[in-house]
């Protein structure tokens, strides 16, 4: 590998690291600094939004195609389709995203 795809790799898993961990840090000094209050107002409202706000801001990243062209649009929407089908049949999380991306890939793969 290249030196610059280990600089990548580095710097992605120190910012994946660096995510999780300042958070963890940030919330256990909080709440041990307001220990002795025993409530749930330790916990800011802002955190318990912040996990649904970002995997809405990957879920529309995700559905911006790489190349903008009117395969791509197509294959995005028969697997955002295929995706939703089969999670409104299933319920479940793994075989929606399966069937999305198998969805995508055949369109791609057919009309590409």
């Amino acid at each position: 590998m290249s030196n610059a795809l280990w600089i990548a790799v580095l710097a992605s898993a120190a910012g994946t690291l660096l995510i999780r961990l300042l958070p963890l840090l940030w919330m256990q000094r909080r709440l041990a600094r307001q220990a002795s209050d025993d409530s749930l107002e330790a916990m800011p409202q802002w955190l318990g939004l912040l996990g649904p706000v970002m995997i809405a801001a990957v879920f529309g990243v995700s559905l911006m195609p790489v190349t903008p062209d009117a395969i791509s649009w197509l294959a995005t929407a028969i697997g955002v389709l295929a995706t939703l089908a089969v999670w409104w049949y299933k319920r479940t999380l793994g075989w929606p995203v399966a069937a999305g991306v198998a969805a995508y890939g055949m369109v791609m793969m057919l009309l590409g």
